[in-house]
């Protein structure tokens, strides 16, 4: 006889029938009564009550012919049935009868017929487990076989720390980690000698594996003499050591009272011995003396603090270690910025030399072809000279070759060389009616000639002002978006115009090669505009420093694609220069990494600091290079939603 019994109330025998094969395993630890009626169920009861045997459980059917909600609900009256666990099998209408039972609290589990395969072995399993988790306190391993290992083996370490709590607190915390291990070997080899069936006590040589990562374990290893080391394998495939264990440290701990794989691997690296345990051996050496469950489950807690610490040690240390590269990488972005904004500055006063000495130079012709054009305009001189003046400010001068080819042409008419120079100069070479009359009245119409040169130098002076002007606003312009504090707002960002931005800081050195610009239509992403400058500042300065010296070209483009149904801008720069070699674009965008030589100080942060810029703007660059040929980076930029066009966003 059982201490505990089990009733099932149903009068379809078929039921019955599947009630006993799906409840069959719990025979050995559990009586099984089934009844037909309401009667036979109250008799059973007393029956059960007589023979000192407690209810675990009660199953009942309800249909019309069987009123099984009210029986469970009957039990509560009773103080030896009222602490039985209640499951409800019911046809499937009689809703309103169990959500009664349920809303009064009647009724711990229902089921609905038909049953499917295992559903009220799966409900027993749960409710008795439950029921003894309750019910006992002392015998909670003995059901461990047949109900819920984990929850009953938690629980029995519950009970036992209760149960063992005052001295646990009063004599073994005082003990060191020795002292505590030393008292533990000793008390699991007394028991251990006198029977040792499993053959617990083992000695390894070195390399011996006693647990391997993420497979299951079903041992416990209690290391009695030797060093093991556990290996925890990071995301590149490499095992990395984590820590060693020696006497008196456990192995296995975590994977074996929670049932999880393994966290680590554990290799012995020396000659072992060790106490190996299975969850039955566990339990038999638990049980054999009221002193040893204490000290290992102080020796237990002990291992998981240690663990514990450790794993909060390690990851403050990573949280300090994150800290400092971020503010290293902080640092290394401004000092470079600066760096670079230094060598801005003095390549921008320089560069202001040339248009600044010819806005000087312009204004020293203005004031004296001003000054005599006041004095010399006449009403005679009004119409072709304004439109002399005009045309010297807005079209551009002839080159050499085109001006010598029609002073060539107009020598036949004018043999006069000097005079056809003029004519060609102020390209009224194709003024037929001034032409003559230089033939007919050469000293009158010479002076009418020398007149208009007057007008024309002083467009010209003028136009040269305007343009220097121009080109210093941009200068300005693309040094101060450089110089720009970075407030660390992310800000609507024109890609095209920091772009231009860029081309203008370089423009001097420019002028010596090809630049191919091909835009998108909308270059509009959000990002911190100097942090982006910089980017383009060092994809243009290696850039150039790639260049041959002759028939150099750049190429930028910028196009919007589309990846993993998100839109993107890429910004391609191209040139022509010597390439990268195959070895070293592994290593393109590592710290402080530079293919420039010795002594070749360029405008660029690093590629590694730009990576991460990009990154942050959670973006991306591709490298393609070839020797010889040249070098092609591409940057990918998410687009703001407002710059997508509407037939990517459909």
């Amino acid at each position: 006889m059982n201490n505990y019994a089990i009733i099932c109330l149903d009068n379809n025998p078929i039921s019955v029938e599947q009630y006993q094969h799906e409840l069959t395993p719990f025979t050995g630890l559990f009586d099984l009564y089934c009844v037909d009626s309401i009667s036979d169920a109250q008799y059973t009861l007393d029956f059960i009550h007589e023979r000192s045997q407690i209810v675990a459980l009660v199953i009942a059917c309800h249909h019309d012919a069987l009123d099984g909600a009210d029986f469970l609900i009957q039990l509560d009256k009773q103080p030896h049935t009222q602490n039985a666990r209640k499951v409800l099998i019911s046809a499937g209408k009689d809703i309103q009868v169990i959500l009664s039972a349920v809303n009064e609290g009647r009724l711990d589990y229902a089921l609905t017929k038909p049953l499917p395969d295992q559903i009220l072995y799966q409900t027993a399993y749960k409710e008795l487990t439950h029921f003894i988790l309750d019910a006992e306190s002392d015998n909670l391993l003995d059901y461990s076989q047949v109900l819920d290992q984990k929850r009953l083996l938690r629980a029995h370490v519950d009970n036992s720390m209760r149960h063992f709590r005052q001295g646990f607190i009063d004599d073994y915390h005082q003990m060191s980690d020795t002292e505590l291990a030393e008292k533990v070997i000793i008390l699991l080899y007394a028991f251990f000698k006198q029977k040792d069936e499993t053959h617990a006590c083992r000695t390894y040589s070195p390399n011996h594996l006693l647990t391997r990562e993420g497979e299951e374990n079903q041992f416990l290893w209690f290391i009695t003499q030797g060093e093991v080391a556990l290996f925890k394998q990071d995301e590149l495939g490499h095992k990395r050591e984590v820590v060693r264990h020696q006497k008196g440290n456990l192995v296995g701990g975590m994977s074996f009272v929670t049932g999880e794989p393994s966290f680590s691997t554990a290799v012995t690296l020396t000659k072992t011995h060790v106490i190996k345990l299975d969850r039955e051996v566990f339990t038999q050496v638990m049980h054999s003396d009221s002193q040893l469950l204490p000290l290992f489950t102080n020796l237990l807690l002990r291992h998981f603090n240690r663990r514990l610490q450790r794993s909060i040690t390690t990851k403050l240390e990573l949280q300090k270690t994150l800290e400092s590269l971020e503010a290293t990488q902080q640092q290394l972005v401004e000092r470079e910025r600066l760096a670079v904004l230094g060598q801005l500055v003095a390549g921008v006063a320089h560069e202001l030399n040339n248009p600044v000495a010819a806005i000087l130079r312009g204004a020293e012709t203005l004031t004296e072809q001003i000054e005599w054009v006041f004095k010399a305009h006449t009403p005679a001189l009004s119409e072709q000279a304004t439109t002399l003046l005009h045309r010297a400010m807005t079209v551009s001068p002839l080159s050499t070759s085109e001006e010598r080819q029609r002073v060539k042409m107009l020598e036949h008419q004018l043999p006069d060389r000097s005079l056809t120079k003029k004519l060609v100069k102020l390209q009224l070479d194709h003024d037929h009616d001034l032409i003559e009359q230089l033939k007919l009245e050469k000293t009158a119409a010479r002076t009418y000639v020398d007149q208009l040169e007057h007008y024309m130098k002083t467009g010209n002076a003028l136009r040269s002002v305007l343009v220097c002007a121009n080109r210093i606003t941009d200068m300005v312009k693309g040094l101060k978006s450089y110089a720009r504090a970075d407030d660390e707002h992310y800000l609507p960002v024109n890609i095209h115009e920091g772009l231009e931005d860029t081309l203008v800081i370089f423009e001097n050195r420019l002028k010596r090669h090809q630049v191919i610009k091909e835009y998108a239509a909308t270059a509009m992403v959000d990002g911190q505009p100097t942090a982006l400058q910089q980017v383009w500042v060092n994809l243009l300065s290696n850039a150039l420093d790639a260049l041959p010296e002759q028939n150099g070209k750049i190429e930028i483009h910028t196009r919007q694609v589309e990846y993993q149904q998100r839109a993107y801008l890429c910004v391609t720069v191209s040139d022509n220069g010597t390439g990268i070699p195959a070895e070293l674009q592994d290593r393109i965008f590592e710290l402080n990494f530079t293919t420039k030589k010795e002594g070749n100080f360029g405008l660029g942060i690093g590629l590694s600091v730009c990576q991460q810029i990009i990154q942050q703007h959670q973006g991306w660059i591709q490298l393609n290079s070839q020797v010889g040929e040249g070098t092609t980076i591409d940057v990918y930029l998410p687009l703001a939603q407002s710059g997508i066009d509407k037939h990517m966003q459909s």
